[in-house]
């Protein structure tokens, strides 16, 4: 693409595209966006020619990689024999029936149903209104209330935001609405202080108990969580941190979502972290790697006893989208779970390339002055940016170091996101071995530019 082409394009982006979580005033200064024009594997190609190597997989969800022409071909053949066609007045599509029963066979037992929507704030969205239809059902419309967590991210709906334990998002709009409540993170960083990780862990869960208890447990509907909470920082729980969960409600009667958006389809080198963590949810949130981001597609997986209650007892559901299960969407899925299957990327996210990037990470950052720890499950991490390794303690800012090494990344041609003071990546899980060497090279060159721009090297 010429320059001039980059450069009218650019204007009309400033003129036109309202960009999402884009300060836009900021980006006009930047001189506008970068234009991406193509993908293969792990790289991304601008309108400069430039290569950059994305250990994102775009919005953490390109789990197969770029440029997959099953994938391409599939949509194709989709689109000959049935363009479009909607799941309302008692019709349906194969395609759309074939990825439900697929996603049942896939998920934890107790899964039965699938209902799709486009995205992962939907599928949140329809569980609050399947889960306060279900309570009412059985008698306890009083049951309301959802539990989330800090730094949860749920979708930027009304309701999804409303779950969200994510502060700034609440300044804008209003929210959270009422009937949503929040608590603490299992976040051993900066939680854990002198406690072993089973003790911490089980003061996180119980943070969840004593939220249930001061609400009152017949007042609330449910609580909802990430398995690995991606969009805040990586977050991972202490192993003992969800089987309290499950104790505390199934004690409580309260439902349990599992939000797998980030999770699913491979990521932690489990098909869901439900598997990794022993969750026994009663929704689990599906969007993402779905169809690896190639088009939009989401689902809410319903347990057995909601499902039963909601078909049984309550009559028409009003509730839907005119996407709700695309065929052409559904189409790509299916093609984008056969490729996951016969290239054995789940297995290989957990026993080979995600242990071997962590490895390669933590030799090139040893002793890294302004890195305080480098975590990861199967193929999703964080490395901590600290001010002093030994106390943990931040560098004054507010998060702004994490968007500076953020920043540097992204001017060496390296996408991985800042989320407060840590960098967090989650690549394709087709990444070579090569391709992460690389990734811990320009990692490392960034966090040495942070830390030179901070005055420590």
């Amino acid at each position: 693409m010429s320059a001039t082409d980059t450069a009218e394009l650019k204007r009309l982006s400033g003129a036109h595209h309202w960009h999402p979580f884009t300060d836009h005033l900021e980006l006009a200064a930047l001189g506008g966006p970068r234009i991406i024009t193509q993908a293969e594997g792990v790289w991304l190609t601008d309108s400069s020619g430039a290569r950059i190597l994305d250990a994102m997989a775009g919005l953490w969800c390109v789990n197969v990689g770029y440029g997959r022409r099953e994938l391409a071909d599939a949509a194709y053949r989709q689109l000959t024999d049935l363009s479009f066609y909607h799941g309302f007045f008692k019709t349906t599509t194969e395609p759309t029936v074939r990825l439900a029963a697929k996603l049942a066979e896939l998920t934890p037992p107790g899964l039965s149903r699938a209902f799709f929507a486009n995205s992962g704030s939907e599928a949140n969205d329809t569980i609050v209104r399947m889960a306060r239809h279900y309570w009412a059902l059985k008698g306890k419309p009083e049951k309301q209330v959802f539990i989330g967590r800090e730094h949860g991210y749920h979708g930027t709906t009304m309701a999804a935001t409303s779950l969200n334990g994510m502060k700034v998002m609440h300044e804008q709009g209003g929210l959270p609405l009422p009937g949503f409540a929040h608590v603490m993170a299992p976040y051993p960083f900066e939680g854990q202080g002198e406690m072993s990780a089973e003790a911490f862990g089980r003061l996180a869960a119980r943070a969840v108990e004593e939220k249930i208890l001061a609400i009152g447990p017949e007042n609330v509907a449910a609580f909802i969580g990430e398995p690995v909470q991606g969009a805040g920082g990586v977050i991972i729980p202490p192993d003992s941190y969800w089987p309290e969960i499950n104790r505390i409600c199934r004690e409580h009667d309260i439902l349990l979502i599992a939000d797998e958006v980030i999770c699913g389809f491979g990521r932690l080198g489990h098909w869901f972290g439900s598997q990794r963590y022993g969750i026994r949810p009663d929704f689990m949130t599906l969007a993402k790697g779905i169809t690896s981001g190639y088009v939009p597609l989401s689902a809410v997986m319903v347990g057995d006893r909601v499902a039963e209650t909601l078909i049984n007892e309550g009559g028409e559901f009003y509730h839907g989208f005119t996407y709700s299960g695309h065929p052409v969407a559904c189409a790509v899925a299916l093609a984008n779970l056969e490729v996951i299957e016969r290239e054995g990327l789940v297995d290989r996210a957990r026993t080979e390339i995600g242990p071997y990037l962590r490895e390669r990470l933590e030799a090139v950052l040893d002793n890294h002055p302004i890195v305080g720890e480098i975590r990861s499950e199967g193929m999703i991490g964080a490395i901590e940016i600290v001010k002093d390794r030994r106390t943990r303690e931040r560098f004054p800012g507010g998060g702004k170091v994490g968007l500076m090494a953020r920043d540097h990344c992204f001017n060496n041609n390296l996408i991985m996101r800042g989320i407060r003071d840590s960098l967090v990546y989650a690549p394709a899980l087709t990444m070579t071995k090569g391709e992460a060497d690389e990734v811990a090279r320009l990692a490392k060159l960034a966090l040495d530019l942070t830390a030179r721009d901070l005055g420590v090297m």
